[in-house]
């Protein structure tokens, strides 16, 4: 999979990707990821990217034209070959999920990824990307944390990024069958050594080392899970 990310900040996301997983994804050629420099496409010779909203309204608007450009520019470096899904990070936008993570990664796409600033876009850029997500009803100052959330919950998914696949199956969110139900939730509470600590114990059925049993707690605590998040 292919990323490229289309930012006024391109610098910062080198310390949360690369570190750990994600640096050696990245290092095993799991994923290529490419950040963008907005500036580039500024429509000015002073760099600027953002103009006066019409109407009289505060603060700025990253331009339509700029961000066509950027799109042009960044699709004409990538394959050819494999589909490619343009992400505007808004807050108006579709919650991302976990679900939605999954569906990036089984869809087989390469990603452009579109971080805004200011008051936000040009209603006109929608006609631009495939869809617009947002990770939560808060504001931010940009949209690079939120990409780089994206970014991470995706890659981590790849085959051969985890040091077992299926350490991505069976965690907070992942879709598991309980009682012939597909359902997504936390998971079960883990302990490791020491086996009691400040006078709080392991539960006595993870020492019993009968996997039935084991399985049998650890699906009620989903169960508990389920019904407090109704």
């Amino acid at each position: 999979m292919r990323i490229d990310v289309i930012t006024l900040f391109p610098n910062s996301f080198s310390g949360v990707m690369g570190e750990s997983i994600m640096a050696r994804a990245i290092k095993n050629g799991l994923v290529e990821i490419h950040y963008h420099d907005m500036r580039q496409w500024a429509w000015n010779s002073y760099g600027a990217v953002d103009d006066r909203p019409y109407g009289g309204d505060v603060g700025m608007l990253i331009r339509v034209d700029v961000i066509d450009k950027a799109l042009k520019d960044v699709r004409s470096q990538m394959s050819d070959v494999r589909k490619k899904r343009v992400i505007l990070m808004g807050a108006r936008g579709k919650r991302f999920s976990q679900e939605k993570a999954e569906k990036m990664v089984s869809s087989d796409e390469d990603l452009i990824i579109i971080c805004g600033h200011y008051e936000g876009f040009d209603e006109r850029v929608m006609e631009l990307v495939d869809e617009e997500i947002s990770i939560g009803d808060f504001v931010l100052t940009g949209g690079e944390i939120p990409a780089m959330a994206i970014i991470d919950s995706v890659v981590r998914l790849l085959p051969g990024v985890l040091g077992k696949d299926e350490s991505s199956k069976e965690e907070s969110f992942s879709e598991m069958e309980i009682d012939g139900k597909k359902v997504r939730t936390t998971e079960y509470p883990q302990y490791t050594r020491p086996a009691e600590f400040n006078g709080q114990k392991v539960p006595e059925v993870l020492l019993s080392g009968d996997p039935k049993k084991i399985k049998e707690w650890q699906v009620g605590k989903i169960k508990e899970n389920l019904d407090q998040s109704k």
